[in-house]
């Protein structure tokens, strides 16, 4: 009864309860079945003759060589009934042992007539507690977990593993956290911690297998949110992962958006101890390159030097790949030349894919058919990636003849165009204007068994956004959810942005949460977008909001957020914290759309205050100042707000003495319109000395 108390005080494993109350009683028949044994008279012979047999075989050390289906000794599996298998069990460990009986159980199982009968199990597991040996018996049960779970009884036998407590075996830590690897193994992520809190309750205490078994569940199926939880959980207990899982934990932090903590923990480890390996520290340098932290990655390759590790191949090509990301292939073609002069780490396919795809980028399309043929030169044998990766490249210019082309040559060479090559050309007709060759194409693809990923229906989702087709792109949102594809923040945005530009603010709203609630992170696009729909509809209140929670989620504001934000301010009039907003954006070295400067000094502008105007642009630099002036100008023109506008002329002439002529013809206009001839008369006569002083000076 104590156990069900501590059950029922917890609250945790009330779960458990009923299936315990039936194993309770199952157990009490299998332990009585022990005892029953010599009431089977018609198979005593049999039973008596396989124990005398396995017996020697064991003092022969011969028993263990055979293997099934063969027939042992005579003795064919399919010859013995469940019952006598347990009735043996129990005798040979009574009578001869504990190795003894575990030999013939281990033979048992290996047919599948008896590797999932669940008694047989219970009894030589009770059998070995009598003999005082425990550790065998968990790993009985250990075997037990692992063969209910190939059938799906998972559950049924992790739950009858903690009930033989009440038989006298104390669930260990080690057989705890075997029981929740191979928990997690099959995804059950709640049973998973569910067991976790098991142990905690039973008084087993958790060692750094139990947190790391929790932390690489998470982090196998991409929730890096709780991984993140347990993995500082298990630091704060001074526990420290193995390198193996350091590498996971990198990978999938980086994957997922979250370099900065991967390397925050990469820090943190490192100072409790952990000694990175040359793949830790390469699968880090490969997460600061997918983000574009260039400079960080070299500056963890010098250190990784420093600790006596030389970069390989794959290290490089990191490195080059990142350059290549962010545009700079002339440094990555560099470091590629310096690989292609070592003696010890020449570049492989990844290599020149990673160069080819950065040239391709880059639209030089030449470099990089240059270096598909000296990479068939070095004998090395393109793959389907940098095939695709041309085919992007030639798509993106418009040139779907060579795309074609090489789509033929990579199939002539055995390899299958993949879905990644589909989207390629997809995305490319799609782009330009070829909607119905696109889905032709796919239709091609789907008859040749593709399936498509979440960038194909991100791809047509997208182009029907573009044609404000709603509906359809929904369609295919539901398709892609039902077909069991995770949308992820790209999805959400393409419907979040148009949700935002046809005034569905509601609609918006529930998928930005729908978003958040499924672990999908919202990036600077998705809330600007939102933030524009909210302005547009003269909600600032929840544009703020929104404004507000970037910062949650990582995000930074750019220029094209702070206007919206600007913009929205200006059309109620709140001018104050809209030059508020403008002032936080120049400080933190954001250059404001020339949209953005015209508005907030219009704004002032329209309320006289001219000078507030002159501020606002005199924080720009010259070429910005000059061109937002001038735009200026004929905006006040067109409101025949002529003198503001003579001021701004006059101002322009100060910064510069070519007058842009647009300018003066808009402003000529609205002076005679509105009979300020004096105006005109006024800005000829400067515009004729400035331009006689420029002459003189030439002279």
């Amino acid at each position: 009864m104590f156990c069900f108390m501590i059950l029922r005080t917890h609250g945790i494993s009330r779960r458990f309860t009923s299936l315990f109350m039936f194993h309770r009683e199952s157990l009490c028949y299998f332990s009585s079945s022990i005892q029953l044994q010599s009431d089977v008279v018609p198979s005593q012979s049999i039973v008596q003759r396989v124990c005398s047999l396995v017996r020697e075989s064991y003092n022969e050390h011969a028993f263990m060589r055979v293997s099934p289906p063969r027939l042992y000794l005579g003795i064919d599996a399919d010859s013995l009934t469940h019952e006598q298998a347990v009735t043996i069990v129990a005798s040979l460990a009574g009578d001869a042992g504990s190795m003894v009986a575990l030999s013939f159980f281990h033979w048992a199982i290996g047919y599948p007539k008896f590797r999932y009968f669940m008694r047989l199990y219970i009894v030589c597991a009770t059998s070995l507690i009598g003999n005082r040996n425990s550790e065998k018996a968990c790993g009985v049960m250990r075997c037990m977990v692992e063969s209910f779970a190939e059938i799906g009884r998972l559950k049924e036998a992790v739950e009858m593993v903690i009930e033989m407590h009440n038989q006298g075996l104390v669930p260990n830590t080690r057989t705890l956290n075997w029981i929740m690897k191979v928990t997690s193994e099959f995804g059950l992520v709640e049973y998973a911690e569910l067991l976790f809190e098991e142990m905690c309750v039973r008084g087993v205490q958790p060692d750094s297998v139990s947190y790391r078994v929790m932390v690489v569940m998470y982090c196998k199926i991409g929730n890096v949110l709780e991984a993140d939880r347990w993995l500082s959980s298990m630091l704060e207990r001074g526990f420290v992962v193995d390198n193996a899982t350091f590498t996971l934990i990198i990978s999938r932090f980086c994957e997922k958006g979250y370099g900065t903590r991967a390397l925050w923990y990469f820090r943190r480890l490192v100072d409790m101890g952990l000694k990175p390996n040359l793949i830790n520290f390469t699968s880090m340098i490969e997460g600061l390159c997918k983000r574009g932290s260039i400079k960080q990655a070299f500056e963890m390759l010098e250190e990784m030097v420093g600790k006596g590790w030389k970069p390989n191949v794959y290290t490089h090509t990191s490195l080059i790949d990142g350059l290549c990301k962010k545009g700079w292939t002339e440094k990555a073609f560099r470091l590629f030349l310096k690989l292609v002069r070592s003696e010890n780490h020449k570049p492989n396919v990844l290599t020149y894919t990673a160069m080819i795809s950065g040239y391709c980028r880059d639209d030089k399309l030449n470099r990089a058919e240059m270096l598909l043929s000296r990479m068939k030169e070095q004998g090395l044998v393109p793959n389907t990636n940098t095939y695709t990766a041309l085919i992007d490249g030639h798509c993106k210019a418009g040139d779907f003849e060579r795309a074609y082309d090489l789509m033929n040559l990579m199939s002539s060479e055995g390899f299958s165009p993949n879905v990644c090559t589909y989207n390629a050309i997809v995305d490319g007709l799609c782009k330009r204007g070829r909607v119905q060759e696109a889905y032709k194409m796919l239709e091609d693809g789907f008859h040749n068994g593709l399936k498509p990923d979440k960038i194909t229906y991100n791809i047509l989702m997208s182009e029907h956004c573009k044609q404000a087709n709603i509906k359809e792109a929904l369609v295919l949102f539901n398709k892609m959810v039902k077909s069991g594809i995770q949308p992820d923040i790209h999805s959400y945005t393409t419907l979040i942005a148009v949700f935002c530009r046809e005034n569905r603010m509601k609609e918006s709203e529930m998928c930005f949460e729908e978003a958040v609630r499924n672990g999908v992170i919202p990036t600077n696009k998705t809330f600007t977008s939102m933030i524009c729909g909210y302005c547009r509809e003269g909600n600032l209140t929840l544009a703020m909001k929104f404004f507000h929670r970037m910062s949650d989620h990582g995000c930074v504001p750019d220029s094209i957020t702070y206007g919206a934000i600007i913009s929205g301010l200006c059309k109620q009039s709140k001018l104050d914290e809209a030059r508020g907003l403008y002032d936080s954006m120049i400080e933190k070295g954001l250059t404001p759309c020339e949209v953005t400067r015209v508005t907030l000094a219009y704004e002032y502008c329209k309320v006289d205050d001219c000078l507030s105007a002159m501020v606002i642009l005199e924080r720009l630099e010259k070429k910005h100042w000059i061109r937002t002036a001038n735009t200026l100008v004929r905006k006040l023109c067109s409101e025949k707000k002529v003198g503001m506008a003579a001021l701004f002329f006059n101002k322009l002439l100060d910064m510069d003495v070519h007058v842009n002529r647009v300018s003066l013809a808009a402003f000529m206009t609205a002076c005679y319109e509105s009979n300020n001839y004096a105006l005109v008369s006024d800005l000829s006569a400067r515009i004729h000395k400035e331009n006689r002083l420029e002459v003189k000076a030439i002279k």
